[in-house]
């Protein structure tokens, strides 16, 4: 039997944390704008989260944060002189702007790229596609770094195919893996992969929501299909409800998740669930596995509950009894719908037997929770020993990470602390001895 395993990439949250709220629909992000944020504190809270997920044998690794502030992105919209001259022009000019220089939101690795397994790509490569996120200026220029570090960490073309970004129009805009999900019975095995999308560019009568942008096209996600090599027949792609969107569902790792053959999602995540479900189990069929849905109703928890717990932007994973943990923010357990609805799920005797909680309450506040940290790779062996080793998380890393964390993190960041040219020279410093760390020389253009 094909074996592998399915390795998590959690961003490692860099020096400038902060909270911008430059994400129109994302309503935590928005909600906690300019307020002052802890660095330091944000990623250890995701250090603790790896280093628990990795002692208890899921396979763990992590991805570099990206250089800050963007200068090439500055001087390119005209702020010029030293780097301190860019910095004091840009704040009183155009803070939005150096805001959008300094974005946090890379640490959100789910968005990274959409990722297929060798086992479902016509050459029997691992295919990387970084996501052009083209929605948002923040997040529009992060794929020259992501597509860096993939290739930094994924280098073996024998068994990895790291591709370009998609043209950057709306036509083609992609959000990553955010969007998309691989049904199986086992993650070694044939498997169903499972495209959600926000709107058709081309068919101006295809329902689109009225409030928030849909950030995800169906051109995109079948581009990034052909791309990959996947087989037709195995590949499904079913529209996001618009109404939702609406409600602050900006990817659909908001609303649904899914891990092996479970499916664990809200009623009111696609636009035609029936048609969803039914075409997901034809698909199915064909590869021998059986869906297994989890209907989460209204009735039991809101949009609104499962948007502000990020209740589906959890993590299942499959432990090696067969049955499934679900990894969850904290504040799911402070919401009383949602802290009833998992008690019972837990105890409903279905795939899902275990709840494993962490405080990332500095990456909440800021619109992400566990699922957005975490970029899905599933390796077979011989793929894992391929790629850069020094990124696995182990105990030995998550001491030495720590300790640099210490030496190099604020633990109060104001959004005044942007024009601080003094931030940028420490975040470059971090950097560069971050790369030393992991083994990656030249992973970052300082």
């Amino acid at each position: 039997m094909n074996t592998a395993r399915e390795f998590n990439f959690d961003g490692l949250v860099g020096p400038s944390h902060n909270y911008a709220g430059l994400s129109f629909g994302n309503v935590a992000s928005f909600s906690n704008v300019k307020s002052a944020s802890n660095p330091k504190q944000a990623a250890l809270q995701g250090l603790a989260k790896m280093r628990a997920l990795a002692a208890r044998g899921f396979a763990q690794a992590v991805l570099p944060p990206q250089d800050r502030p963007n200068f090439r992105l500055l001087r390119s919209l005209g702020f010029t002189g030293s780097d301190a001259d860019v910095l004091a022009r840009a704040f009183k000019e155009s803070p939005v702007i150096l805001a959008c220089a300094y974005s946090a939101s890379p640490m959100w690795t789910a968005n990274a790229a959409t990722v297929s397994p060798s086992r479902d790509t016509s050459d029997g490569r691992v295919h990387f596609t970084p996501a052009n996120l083209n929605n948002k200026l923040h997040r529009a220029l992060e794929h020259v770094q992501t597509s860096r570090a993939l290739k930094a960490i994924f280098a073996d073309e024998k068994h990895f195919a790291v591709h370009d970004t998609l043209p950057s129009t709306p036509a083609f805009g992609d959000e990553g893996a955010a969007n998309h999900t691989r049904l199986c019975a086992q993650h070694g095995l044939d498997a169903v992969e499972m495209f959600v999308y926000g709107r058709v560019e081309f068919d101006p009568n295809a329902p689109a929501p009225k409030r928030y942008p849909a950030r995800q096209t169906l051109e995109a996600s079948q581009a990034v299909a052909r791309l990959h090599g996947l087989a037709e027949a195995r590949t499904v792609y079913i529209q996001q409800n618009p109404e939702v969107i609406d409600q602050g569902v900006f990817h659909n790792d908001v609303i649904a998740v899914g891990n092996a053959n479970v499916l664990f999602y809200h009623e009111q995540a696609f636009a035609d669930e029936q048609g969803a479900l039914f075409g997901l189990r034809q698909a199915m069929a064909g590869v021998d596995a059986e869906l297994h849905a989890i209907r989460v109703e209204t009735g039991m928890v809101s949009v609104q509950d499962a948007v502000h717990s990020y209740l589906f932007n959890s993590q299942l994973l499959s432990k090696p009894d067969g049955r499934m943990a679900l990894v969850i923010p904290q504040e799911c357990q402070e919401n009383a719908a949602v802290g009833r609805y998992l008690e019972g799920l837990v105890a409903s005797g279905g795939p899902v037997d275990e709840l494993i909680h962490f405080d990332l309450r500095q990456s909440m506040r800021n619109g992400g929770g566990p699922a957005c940290l975490r970029l899905r790779v599933a390796l077979t062996d011989e793929e894992a020993r391929a790629m850069h080793q020094g990124v696995i998380m182990t105990e030995a890393l998550y001491h030495t990470l720590v300790a640099w964390v210490e030496r190099h993190y604020r633990d109060k960041l104001e959004p005044q602390d942007l024009a601080d040219p003094a931030l940028a020279v420490e975040v470059h410093t971090a950097l560069d001895e971050l790369a030393r760390i992991l083994g990656m020389p030249g992973l970052y253009d300082l």
